[in-house]
């Protein structure tokens, strides 16, 4: 009997999680070279869609901005690929390709309402920081 309820809680946290979508563009509403939506939150255990929409462009995260424990992803060039997400915490992703023009995205997953004291430190392109900077006052 403690088996079946076990097995019936993982199955029942399973059924309600989300896909989102979100789409690789050459130009979108925050202008050249963008994901969209930049910000985006989610629930442990919701799975990320990235769409290449134009061409050129990938999705992968940046190790020095992940949470501890998660795994580290990197989708092709024009390759769409689903990421389910399960370690809670801030994920700074971007497009190799156009990282220095700033095409990057933060992905909160769970309860997080503030970026960790060291998350912008490292080798961070101008543009990408300062979208980054943008993305993390919208927390």
């Amino acid at each position: 009997m403690t088996a079946a309820l076990a097995i019936g809680v993982a199955m029942a946290g399973s059924a309600f999680a989300e896909m989102h979508e979100v789409q690789m563009l050459n130009r979108g509403e925050a202008g050249a070279m963008v994901f969209e939506p930049d910000l985006l939150r989610i629930e442990p255990g919701d799975t990320v869609k990235f769409i290449a929409t134009d061409p050129a462009h990938n999705a992968e995260s940046i190790l020095e901005m992940i949470p501890e424990g998660a795994e580290p992803f990197k989708g092709k060039i024009n390759e769409e690929i689903e990421i389910t997400f399960d370690a809670e915490g801030l994920y700074g992703i971007k497009c190799l390709p156009h990282y220095a023009m700033g095409m990057v995205m933060t992905l909160a997953v769970g309860e997080v309402s503030e970026a960790p004291q060291n998350y912008l430190e490292g080798r961070i392109p101008p543009r990408a920081r300062k979208r980054f900077e943008a993305q993390l006052s919208n927390l």
